[in-house]
């Protein structure tokens, strides 16, 4: 197998230190001697290997992606070493003769080889947005988990407070579940508290709000309020920091909001997971496979044995599910309409990883060609082969016990 790279790099890594092997050239033509040393994964311990490496002058420093402790070995080296971060399961040993220095041994030789692709690692700009957006959606995921402990617990208490109104954080249920703890017991004066539109559902409320109410459940409500008003603090904050991170990339977000379905959200989000930079992947279809929003490929002896989709970067996805759920019920647009043509024959989850293929897809071409999204309309598929949409429903009329006859409209 032809020698890509005469001195490689490989490096396992653990929380605790990594061990690098050196594949270099031996003494015998077409011979190579590896050396593997254990450093450490302090700061001061990577600077030092990084001097090390520079003067054995190798080309590339390979290391796995292990939990996050390949992050502090990736970020000191990056600056004057060509590094690269390689999949686990691109990279994976022979089973039963693993270990720490074999594992670096054969990353190596893997490296020499030219047989590793790397993995996408964003610059430091955008590693802090996304750290920032990732940070937001776990906070988001957290007050909804809390908000529905403190619903759980009100139905314990007899407090059907969730049956009557939509949203627990309300500015009416706040002040209905801020008077409980404050002390207020009296359900025709807890339902006062109700605000504009609310006040028609005053005699629901004054049923849902009759219950086991104490001093226990006082102090447990209290507690979720006040969780739930933390978590909202700290996404405030985030959005906040968002703002500041995103000044660079802000051309990009107006551009990727005009895609139906697509929110400032979804878009923060898409900048921030994809690096907003198309030179990483050549075409729209590599950000699609990347993503995880295309059919995988597994034939064996002529068989498909399966078309799933493949795992994929998990922050994007959840924004593309969230951005194409949000443009499948939308009305008179092209995604909606595709949407319903791919539903009705593959089923809704399908056409929702289609409407996001085509949301990447949209993605790719404005970032990577400076393309404006022009919405193709709702009439799109009628107008692309009206032939078709006639013959079609002439079929299903004549299927409903129709004669049909048809005459072309004048002018």
């Amino acid at each position: 197998m032809d020698i890509v790279h005469e001195r490689a790099v490989g490096m396992d890594i653990s929380k605790h230190d990594a061990k690098v092997c050196v594949r270099v050239p031996g003494g015998q033509r077409g011979r190579f001697a590896s050396t593997v040393t254990t450093w450490g994964s302090t700061t001061n311990e990577i600077l030092q290997l990084r001097a090390f490496l520079e003067e054995q002058q190798v080309t590339p420093v390979v290391m796995e992606a292990t939990s996050d402790y390949w992050k502090p070995f990736y970020y000191l080296l990056e600056s004057s070493l060509p590094v690269m971060l390689v999949n686990a399961k691109a990279a994976r040993n022979i089973p039963g003769r693993r270990t720490d220095v074999s594992d670096a041994s054969w990353l190596a030789q893997l490296a020499s080889h030219g047989l590793l692709r790397a993995s996408f690692v964003p610059p430091e700009p955008i590693r802090e947005l996304r750290d920032l957006t990732r940070a937001r959606a776990i906070a988001v995921q957290d007050r909804t988990r809390e908000i529905h402990r403190l619903e759980k617990f009100l139905e314990g208490s007899g407090i059907k407070l969730s049956s009557v109104v939509s949203n627990l954080t309300g500015v009416s249920s706040r002040a209905m579940l801020e008077a409980l703890v404050g002390g207020e017991r009296d359900p025709e004066v807890l339902a006062e508290h109700a605000q504009k539109s609310m006040r028609s559902k005053i005699p629901d409320l004054v049923e849902a709000l009759t219950g086991r109410f104490g001093e226990h459940q006082a102090f447990m409500v209290r507690v979720h309020l006040d969780q739930i008003d933390h978590h909202t603090s700290a996404i405030t904050a985030h959005a906040e920091r968002i703002e500041m991170a995103i000044a660079p990339f802000r051309a990009a977000r107006e551009a990727l909001i005009t895609i139906p379905g697509v929110s400032i959200l979804v878009a923060d989000v898409i900048i921030a997971e994809t690096g907003a930079d198309m030179d990483i992947f050549p075409t729209s279809a590599h950000l699609a496979s990347w993503a995880g929003v295309c059919p995988g490929s597994n034939e064996s002896a002529g068989h498909i044995k399966s078309t799933r989709t493949r795992p994929g970067n998990n922050y994007l996805k959840a924004a593309l599910g969230t951005s194409a759920l949000t443009a499948a019920r939308l009305k008179d647009t092209f995604l909606s309409q595709k949407y319903r043509r791919i539903a009705v024959r593959r089923g809704p989850k399908k056409a929702l990883v289609a409407i996001e293929r085509v949301i990447l897809t949209a993605t790719w071409n404005m970032l990577a060609n400076g393309e404006i999204y022009t919405d193709l309309g709702a009439d799109y598929y009628l107008r692309r082969d009206p032939d078709k949409a006639r013959n079609r429903a002439v079929r299903q009329l004549k299927t409903l016990g129709y004669e049909v006859s048809l005459t072309p409209a004048s002018g």
